[in-house]
């Protein structure tokens, strides 16, 4: 009975030690194969979370995607280049039928954005335009006129004379430089003078508190700071409430980020620029959708990516100062209490 009862034991251990060692090689393909998918697939990648608008857009884009009848698999590149080009050859892997693209650099991706498209995926470029890439749609807020609006607002406040100074976005994102166009297309046949002018690599917002800081300890105050989102707003201001000049020197910025709409109803921005990203990534989510179905694209306006005339769905931003946002953003973007948390009304 001891023998049988020993050779039973031995018979049984031989098949679990079998089974383990299944087990693991299914789990390390597991690991390294994209799994099976049904139905539609669509792949997001995005630049950051950090900034407050992506982690909105990207939560209304799948909820809108969602609700008809696709998947989204969201990945976020932390603003490496490289991880976002990985993350584009894991969607070709997977076999994605769509891949919305918040670029990072508005030229890194246009080898993997052509293998793609000769894979079949669609390719849509949101809110950032890959240069030469000739992606099947371009969605984004109008660009140059976000640009207008910031140089408008400066020269309405400081008159057609005075000294500014510029904290731009990321070098490697093309809105960056059609911002630009805008601006200067305004200030051209007036004394306004750019004093100064810095861009901030991969959007870093401490870069608006050291430009703004060398400036004012140079002995010289600027007249108006223009910024090139709301976050590096936060930090020129950081740097004039040290220096005790917070609410005289004009700053605005883009993006109606919640924090900067404290500051506008508190005093210390001037202004930002609100860009209906809610109707941007419902929309994104609607023609993404269609793409994947095989449903042409119902878009005649174009834009030069330098080499092709692509598809470009563009809407249009407001100005928001203190006069108008109740009328804009209280109640629809950001809620009342939010918004004047800091002031006795």
């Amino acid at each position: 009975m001891k023998k049988k009862t020993a050779i039973i034991i031995s018979a049984l251990l031989i098949v679990l030690l079998t089974l383990t060692g299944c087990g693991d090689e299914v789990a390390q393909t597991d690991e390294n194969t994209p799994a099976p998918r049904d139905g539609m697939e669509i792949g997001l990648s995005i630049d950051s979370l950090v900034i407050e608008r992506w982690q909105r857009e990207r939560d209304l884009f799948v909820s809108k995607a969602t609700e008809l009848g696709a998947e989204v698999n969201v990945q976020n590149a932390n603003g490496e280049v490289e991880e976002q080009i990985k993350q584009i050859e894991y969607f070709i892997d997977r076999g994605v039928d769509v891949i919305v693209v918040i670029a990072i650099d508005d030229e890194a991706l246009l080898d993997v954005i052509s293998r793609a498209k000769e894979a079949g995926i669609k390719i849509i470029a949101y809110d950032r335009l890959v240069r030469n890439a000739n992606v099947d749609l371009y969605m984004s807020i109008d660009n140059e006129k976000v640009g207008e609006l910031m140089a408008t607002y400066i020269r309405k406040k400081i008159g057609s004379t005075g000294n500014i100074i510029q904290i731009k976005g990321s070098p490697t994102d093309y809105n960056v430089q059609m911002v630009q166009n805008g601006f200067e297309r305004v200030l051209k046949n007036t004394d306004i003078n750019v004093d100064y002018a810095e861009f901030s690599e991969n959007w870093v917002a401490e870069n608006g508190f050291k430009v703004t800081s060398n400036y004012l300890a140079s002995g010289k105050v600027p007249d108006a700071i223009m910024c090139g989102n709301d976050n590096l707003a936060a930090q020129a201001i950081k740097a004039l409430i040290e220096n005790r000049l917070a609410g005289e020197v004009c700053v605005v910025g883009q993006d109606a980020d919640l924090e900067a709409c404290q500051r506008i109803v508190e005093g210390t921005q001037y202004m930002t620029v609100y860009k209906p990203v809610e109707k941007l990534a419902r929309s994104a989510a609607e023609e993404a959708v269609a793409m994947a179905k095989g449903e042409p694209l119902n878009i005649t306006d174009t834009i030069n990516d330098g080499t092709y005339d692509v598809p470009y769905e563009r809407l249009e931003p407001i100005a928001i100062t203190a006069q108008n946002m109740d009328q804009v953003i209280t109640g629809t973007y950001h809620q009342r209490n939010e918004i004047y948390l800091n002031v006795n009304e």
